[in-house]
């Protein structure tokens, strides 16, 4: 069921792709990646600044310029070793571990970004050969290839939002009732920020509005998820040596609303009514949901289209 809808979605982003990465039509990078689940969520909120707070346009900002002006300051590495040293004051650690912590999460998120683009920029053409042999031996019918997310990681709005969402996540972990998490590896919020992109087309502001408003459903997801994957780590000798008593998650793990369904539907497969009756009104919410966006989005393509035939 998820995945059909995942396959379905990637069709519908592609022009979005297309037009942010101002790649002609005939290129085939799109992508299955669960973070972009989220989309129709984003959209709600999205069509909600359209109705109420559309004013708020008018004070976006040049997101590249921003990233520049910030320099060093902003970048992924001092992130992290914001967070090293934020972790360490916590865990009151002495000044050494402390320093340790902090290159060691400036370098993890350096790396990160580094890593990803080259790994897109490596299988693309391959993807174009794929494609190509997949719509001349199939009576021409063109096909796309689902890459990973970082293929858009280019664009400056992703850090941008990322920069600006990560201390509020940190005060949003340590305030929300019912959260059990405390970010780490995730505070550069890259299962957020790829969605938030494409159905906002790169409005920064609206990113991080929406961005801040929708991370509690992920630190909630990952509070819910958390025993499961802690009980898997250790049966599975990964866990981390030095978190004995605590349990691991992640805070912005992609597909939060997933995991959710996930629960009930486990929960249902034990026969509890409460849960069936939970488990099918989810799906049926998240399948009508997926319907409306998917009508929202290709509204937006066919604008696309209709721009395209204007020029």
């Amino acid at each position: 069921y998820i995945g059909v809808l995942k396959i379905i979605n990637s069709d519908l982003m592609k022009p979005t792709f297309s037009d942010l990465l101002d790649a002609p039509d005939d290129n085939p990078m799109t992508t299955t990646h669960l973070n972009y689940m989220m989309n129709p969520i984003i959209m709600v909120f999205d069509k909600i600044f359209d109705k109420i707070f559309p004013w708020l346009d008018k004070y976006d900002f040049d997101s590249a310029e921003l990233n520049k002006k910030i320099g060093f300051w902003g970048s992924h590495f001092a992130i992290g070793c914001y967070l090293g040293i934020f972790v360490g004051l916590i865990g009151r650690q002495d000044a050494k571990e402390i320093f340790t912590l902090a290159f060691t999460g400036g370098v993890c998120l350096e790396l990160f970004s580094q890593i990803g683009s080259w790994f897109i920029a490596a299988v693309e053409p391959l993807s174009q050969g794929i494609s190509d042999f997949a719509t001349k031996r199939l009576k021409g019918r063109r096909f796309n290839i689902g890459l990973d997310w970082p293929f858009v990681a280019g664009r400056a709005e992703i850090w941008a939002a990322a920069n600006f969402l990560a201390p509020i996540m940190l005060i949003e972990a340590l305030v929300l009732p019912g959260n059990h998490i405390m970010p780490l590896g995730s505070i550069i919020a890259m299962g957020v920020t790829p969605a938030l992109l494409i159905v906002t087309r790169g409005r920064i502001i609206r990113m991080i509005i929406i961005g801040a408003i929708e991370m509690p459903i992920f630190m909630w997801a990952g509070t819910l998820s958390s025993p499961f994957i802690t009980h898997v780590a250790k049966q599975v000798g990964a866990f981390p040596s030095g978190a004995a008593g605590h349990q691991i998650a992640e805070a912005t793990k992609e597909g939060p609303i997933e995991q959710y369904l996930a629960y009930l539907v486990g929960k249902a497969s034990t026969g509890e009514i409460t849960f069936l009756l939970y488990a099918a009104l989810g799906l049926i919410a998240y399948g009508l949901i997926f319907w409306w966006y998917a009508k929202q989005m290709k509204k937006r393509n066919a604008a696309y289209a209709a721009a395209k035939e204007a020029k």
